[in-house]
């Protein structure tokens, strides 16, 4: 797991600084506050406070991980995985850009600090360590609100529900 982590961190460096270096093209440009960088206090696009953003990303990334842990389980629909979860990440901006720029991601989040020039690498801790409790939150919560594929397919099954689905 930690390779896949570095190299997301990286992958995510070398985007920022291409949109850095692109962005940076056009003439009287700065990259303070124009580089999407999550943030808190005077860092939040709408001034919202440590715990406002510490709260929302928690709640946020779990909710995302279990929309995809449930898009992904044997026994989701198949071929709606993309959807659902594509879906799902769209709405997670909509209400978390006014927040903190949106992060869910920490490796989203790394790829842009450190060249927003405008504190974000300071604030960078508070955008790894709540996506990593909602990311576990969801990832032990899961099993308990939905079951496990195998522990329902040993549950026995009503004949009269076996009728319904025929008919």
């Amino acid at each position: 797991m930690l390779p896949y982590w570095i190299v997301q961190v990286i992958g995510g460096l070398l985007a920022g600084l291409v949109i850095y270096v692109v962005a940076k093209g056009k003439e009287g440009w700065s990259a303070i506050g124009n580089m999407a960088a999550n943030g808190y206090g005077e860092h939040s696009p709408g001034g919202y406070s440590l715990v406002a953003v510490l709260i929302a990303e928690i709640v946020l990334t779990g909710i995302f991980l279990l929309v995809i842990l449930g898009s992904t389980d044997d026994r989701a629909p198949k071929g709606f995985a993309g959807l659902s979860i594509g879906l799902t990440l769209t709405l997670i901006h909509l209400i978390s850009i006014p927040i903190s720029n949106t992060s869910v991601n920490p490796a989203r989040s790394t790829a842009v600090a450190f060249f927003n020039g405008d504190g974000a690498p300071a604030q960078l801790w508070a955008f790894w360590l709540p996506p990593l409790i909602g990311a576990a939150i969801a990832g032990v919560a899961y099993p308990y609100l939905f079951g496990v594929a195998e522990e329902l397919a040993e549950r026995p099954v009503r004949d009269d529900a076996l009728d319904d689905r025929r008919a």
